[in-house]
C-alpha cells in the first residue's frame, strides 16, 4: 500500500482512540469485523470513499481530516480554481478532487471525479454510505450501477439517488469519464452504513 494509505490508517486509529471508541465498538458502528478495521488502521486495506465518509461521520470529523490530517478552517467561502481541489488519488480507476476541502462544517461534500476506462475489468464493487448524492456527467460516458439497476449516462445527464443503496461507476469506451459528485449526508453517524 502507499504511504498515503498508511498515514490515513494511522489517523483513523488516532481519531478512533481520541473519540474513545474501542476497536469492537467502532467496527460494529462501521458494519465491519474488527480484523477489517485493524487492516484499515494498519494501512493494509485501501479506503473506498464510502468507508471514509462513514468513518468521518461516525468520528464527527471532516473527510479531509482523515485524508490529510488538516482540518478545514474557512467558514464563509471556499474558492477552487479550474483544475484545483484537494486530490484524492488512491485507487487505480478513480481520481477525486475535493472542491470544498478548506470549508468547515459542510452540509455537503462536492467532488470532481474522473473514472478511467478499464477494458475487460470485472464488474465494479458496489459501496454505500449514509445520505444522498447528486452526480452530473461533465464528459465521457459512464455506466452507473445502483443496486440491481444499471444506467448509461452521457454528458449533461445527471442522477440523484439514495447513497445508502450500494453503487459504483464504470467509464464506457476508451476515454475517461468526469462527473461532479455532491454527497449530502446525515452527519449524525454511520450506524446503518455499509462499506
Amino acid at each position: 500500500m502507499t504511504e498515503q494509505i498508511i498515514e490515513m490508517g494511522r489517523r483513523l486509529a488516532a481519531l478512533r482512540q481520541i473519540q474513545d471508541f474501542s476497536e469492537a465498538d467502532f467496527a460494529t458502528r462501521m458494519n465491519i469485523s474488527t480484523a477489517e478495521l485493524a487492516a484499515y488502521e494498519r494501512g493494509e486495506h485501501d479506503f473506498s470513499f464510502s468507508f471514509l465518509y462513514n468513518a468521518a461521520s461516525a468520528l464527527g470529523v471532516d473527510v479531509v481530516d482523515l485524508l490529510s490530517g488538516d482540518s478545514p478552517r474557512l467558514s464563509t467561502c471556499c474558492l477552487v480554481r479550474r483544475g484545483g481541489g484537494y486530490t484524492i488519488d488512491r485507487r487505480a480507476a478513480y481520481n477525486y478532487k475535493h472542491l470544498a476541502f478548506t470549508f468547515r462544517n459542510k452540509s455537503a461534500e462536492p467532488f470532481m471525479v474522473t473514472v478511467e476506462p478499464r477494458p475487460g475489468a470485472d464488474a465494479p464493487d458496489l459501496h454505500a454510505h449514509d445520505g444522498q448524492e447528486f452526480n452530473y456527467l461533465v464528459s465521457g460516458h459512464l455506466r452507473f450501477f445502483l443496486g440491481d439497476q444499471v444506467y448509461d449516462l452521457n454528458p449533461g445527464d445527471s442522477i440523484y439517488f439514495n447513497s445508502a443503496v450500494p453503487h459504483a461507476m464504470r467509464a464506457l469506451g476508451d476515454n475517461p469519464a468526469t462527473f461532479l459528485a455532491v454527497v449530502i449526508g446525515n452527519r449524525e453517524g454511520a450506524q446503518h452504513a455499509s462499506v
